[in-house]
């Protein structure tokens, strides 16, 4: 989510930039004491010490209508005042509905308490796919008509240079290995590559999973973790890119996703996506993905069995996916998002 906010943000800089005659001042207000990129046409507003005390939550609601009343805000994370109605929102997905045992009762309540107030208030609700617009429609959040759709850019991925240090450190073979997302939410659905990996077709192929999520946390929830599963913890982008450039495929299992970054950004560099059906991916991904029955264990080993083996079908996902990923660029995000919030944002 904070990935799309500074890869549109950067964009749309580059977009007014290129433009002539924009009456309008653009600002970034940030609220954290944070190292902010220097923009030519964005100017970044940053809150005195005092003000970084109050509560997130306050800051938001209260604060933040307060300091820019007269303004038109742009909200890329989801929320944004209740009580400024001179606002577009981009609401990432309706997961908080559609897979409530993802998130607490606590997040949920909140997060649908908001999402009940900002899509009847805000002038624009923007969201990331055709998939995510129709659940938000589906749960009542927003009206269709007061909906669009900007679909996320992959081609950040480009401009990161790979390192390597992560095959070393796990004893990696390049090619030899599926990366996936160390996440034990319940719709990311990783428990499945678990037990795709525990059959005998995969016995000799290593499963990646990169992210915060542990082993320990993984076998806490009663999933059993065969011995060809390793654990990186956190990485960075230069860590990830190196992973995904050397990588067999990316296995993304989800149940649901509103847009589903990793695959596009996998396509980018080369390297073949299995996916399930679900959600926005066969959108995003299109024929550029082999599909897998997200319940079936067997339907992944031999899917993913295939990328690894047959030479002449990794060579057509990787070519079809760098075709599927430069469809989805910043810059042509940035300029949907620009046209939409110029329909509704004063003069």
């Amino acid at each position: 989510m904070h990935r799309v906010a500074e890869q549109l943000i950067a964009a749309t800089d580059d977009l007014i930039a290129e433009q002539s005659g924009h009456a309008a001042d653009y600002a970034l207000v940030v609220r954290d004491s944070v190292k902010v990129p220097s923009y030519r046409k964005i100017m970044c507003v940053q809150d005195n010490p005092l003000v970084r005390r109050i509560h997130r939550i306050a800051w938001e609601q209260c604060y933040l209508p307060l300091a820019r009343r007269k303004d038109f805000i742009l909200n890329l994370c989801n929320l944004g005042p209740l009580c400024h109605r001179d606002c577009a929102t981009l609401i990432h997905d309706a997961q908080v509905y559609s897979v409530p045992e993802s998130y607490s009762l606590g997040f949920r309540l909140w997060y649908k308490f908001l999402f009940f107030f900002i899509g009847r208030r805000h002038k624009l609700i923007v969201t990331v796919s055709e998939f995510s617009r129709s659940e938000l429609v589906r749960y009542g959040v927003a009206s269709a008509d007061k909906i669009v759709v900007v679909h996320n850019g992959c081609d950040h991925v480009l401009q990161v240079p790979p390192d390597e240090g992560q095959l070393s450190a796990l004893q990696l073979t390049p090619g030899r290995f599926v990366l996936a997302l160390a996440n034990t939410q319940k719709h990311k659905n990783i428990a499945i590559l678990l037990r795709a990996f525990a059959q005998p077709e995969l016995k000799n192929v290593t499963l990646v999973l990169f992210g915060g999520a542990t082993k320990a946390e993984f076998e806490n929830l009663g999933h059993v973790v065969p011995p060809n599963v390793r654990f990186t913890g956190r990485v960075t982008d230069s860590e990830l890119v190196g992973l995904m450039v050397n990588a067999g495929a990316l296995a993304f299992p989800s149940l649901t996703e509103g847009f589903g970054l990793p695959p596009l950004e996998a396509m980018a560099l080369g390297c073949p996506v299995v996916a399930a059906p679900y959600g926005a991916l066969p959108e995003v991904c299109g024929k550029a993905a082999l599909y897998a029955d997200p319940l079936d264990p067997s339907a992944w080993s031999q899917t993913i069995r295939t990328v690894l083996d047959d030479e002449a079908v990794r060579q057509s996902l990787v070519s079809a996916g760098r075709q599927q990923a430069d469809i989805f660029t910043w810059k042509q995000a940035a300029r949907n998002l620009f046209e939409a919030i110029k329909t509704v944002a004063p003069a």
